[in-house]
């Protein structure tokens, strides 16, 4: 696995390190639910916005309390900040507290709080392994107070995709680059991002079977590929950044138990390598792709370098190019019955409906499912991307440079900026042929991806059994599904009937009145066809062009999840 020797990244060459700060941080209790607790619901809620004001007056408190009672002991092993009210609890508080101050914080803590909290790894381990430093010119004989160098949070998910993977709570660590709220300035042109809401969205929407080889395109601190090792054999994690192979290397071996990773010998499941898109993967195919590009658009300036760019977010091309061209090359990587999924921008010119240049990108013989999520002006998009490198703090640039994107928009004829989910397969025999682009901009469930395995896995089963087949299936409404009636006061009928889904999509279909009645006939008793052929009766319309068309209607209903197989 490579990435040694990237500079500027913390340290995964000592491995017995590595094992002290991981024991450590699960002696002091670093989840995410013990971080929740210690701040509170209005603090932890503030700390997910970038504001760190009420955390950092929480974890005050909780230092300031033991303080008083006495020195700072060393945490004992404790899994949690419970039974605050006596001494054990109050200085397990303590040392989360510290913790939390200069991890997430980006706050000067006291060496003795340090060392307190995280007693095996110790100042001189965080040190050694680059995530802290000592805060240099502080007067005094005391020790000087601990820096962090890095952003290191607790991050954990429930695998529950499937029956064919293991399931169960993994807990983990995160390395990851100071963020806007935890550092002063502009961010580095390179900055490694942390765990964001487009990498937490891919992984919720990701639609998660069993294969052989994986793909990460693009993996920054390495997201993406600790969900892929729960269910790939072997995964290539790609980037353009050394600097971001440097942290998912951190990531994979400080994280190594949780992942099933051999320490010693990690190359065996996961491959790091250094490269821009399908480079380092040329001649390869894999099972499953997932990428969260740098999908940003970004004005162009003549004669800007790769040094000029936000590595992170920006792909250096105009426009969309670098979404377009990604999936344009989607073909030479996967394999038959592969699927990919990646996030986008795209733009919306001025006459052409918003799927028109996605549709346009899919290569041929590639199934194609895609969901906008979000549709902004010009004008959001730019105060969007200019706040996430924090551009604002200065004025006169940041107005410059909010003048250049509505200027690169308007060049191309940009009157809007979509946003969403992008889902392809190389179709094997047998399975359907998927051909979908919808706009979604609703809630919908997190997480998305097993409801949307399902609804691919519906096609193909709906696709293998034909019309002819259908009509012998017998149908159940799904368990999340609810009708609704409209109608004036005084009518005889409703003039509107819905069904909305409370679960997955959430999708909203209208009825006609024989679709209504098809439909509170599902109760598994009788085939579809059954149930078609009766209602033609029952209304006088017994002939066969009508059983037809709405047995066409009804498959529609069942491929969007509203209808089941009993």
């Amino acid at each position: 696995m490579g990435s040694e020797t990237a500079v500027d990244v913390p340290s995964s060459s000592e491995l017995p390190l590595l094992r002290r700060l991981a024991a450590d941080l699960a002696a002091v209790g670093y989840t995410v639910d013990n971080v929740a607790e210690l701040l509170g619901p209005a603090a932890h809620a503030a700390l997910s916005r970038d504001q760190i004001v009420p955390a950092l007056v929480a974890t005050e408190r909780a230092m300031r309390l033991t303080a008083e009672a006495g020195a700072p002991r060393e945490v004992a092993a404790s899994g949690g900040v419970h039974e605050a009210d006596d001494d054990d609890g109050a200085v397990r508080r303590a040392a989360l507290a510290a913790v939390v101050r200069l991890f997430l914080l980006g706050r000067d803590v006291p060496e003795s709080a340090v060392a307190a909290a995280l007693p095996a790894i110790g100042p001189s381990g965080l040190a050694e392994l680059g995530l802290a430093e000592a805060v240099p010119g502080c007067p005094g004989s005391e020790p000087a107070p601990l820096r962090a160098l890095v952003d290191l949070r607790p991050y954990e998910w429930i695998d529950a995709e499937g029956a064919e993977m293991d399931r169960g709570e993994v807990r983990m660590w995160v390395a990851s680059d100071l963020a806007a709220h935890q550092r002063p300035g502009i961010l580095r042109k390179d900055h490694v991002l942390g765990i964001g809401h487009a990498s937490t969205t891919l992984v919720q929407s990701t639609a998660r079977r069993r294969v052989g080889t994986a793909l990460d395109l693009g993996t920054g601190c390495g997201i993406q590929t600790f969900h892929l090792l729960r269910h790939a054999d072997r995964v290539v994690a790609t980037d353009v950044s050394e600097r971001a192979l440097g942290f998912t290397r951190f990531n994979l071996l400080l994280n190594a138990a949780q992942l099933g990773l051999d320490p010693e010998h990690p190359g065996e499941r996961v491959d790091l390598r250094l490269g821009s898109l399908f480079e380092p993967v040329a001649g390869e195919r894999f099972d499953f792709v997932v990428s969260n590009p740098p999908f940003v658009i970004t004005p162009r300036e003549e004669g800007e370098t790769a040094e000029d760019q936000f590595t992170y977010r920006d792909g250096g091309l105009p426009g969309d190019q670098l979404v377009a061209g990604l999936v344009a090359s989607l073909g030479d990587v996967l394999a038959e019955g592969g699927t990919a999924q990646l996030l986008g921008n795209w733009e919306v010119r001025a006459g052409e409906e918003w799927h028109e240049r996605v549709r346009s990108w899919v290569p041929t013989g590639l199934d194609a499912w895609v969901l906008q999520r979000e549709l902004v002006s010009p004008e959001q998009y730019a105060e969007t991307w200019l706040r996430d490198a924090s551009e604002q703090r200065d004025p006169d640039a940041y107005a410059t440079s909010y003048a250049a994107y509505l200027d690169d928009f308007a060049s191309r004829g940009t009157e809007g900026i979509g946003f969403g989910m992008m889902w392809f397969r190389r179709p094997a025999p047998g399975q359907a042929r998927l051909d979908r682009f919808e706009s979604l901009t609703h809630p919908i469930e997190q997480p998305i991806g097993p409801h949307w395995q399902a609804a691919v896995e519906r096609a193909d089963w709906l696709g293998s059994i034909g019309p002819s087949g259908f009509a012998q299936v017998h149908l159940v409404v799904a368990d999340d599904v609810t009708e609704e009636r409209h109608q004036r006061p005084g009518a005889e009928h409703p003039g509107v009937i819905l069904v909305r889904q409370g679960a997955g999509f959430r999708r909203t279909a209208l009825l006609s009145t024989e679709q209504a009645g098809f439909i509170s006939a599902c109760d598994g008793e009788l085939a579809a066809g059954q149930i078609a052929a009766a209602l033609g009766a029952l209304l006088g319309r017994d002939d066969e062009g009508f059983a037809q068309h709405l047995l066409e209607e009804i498959r529609e209903l069942t491929e969007d999840g509203f209808l089941m197989k009993a």
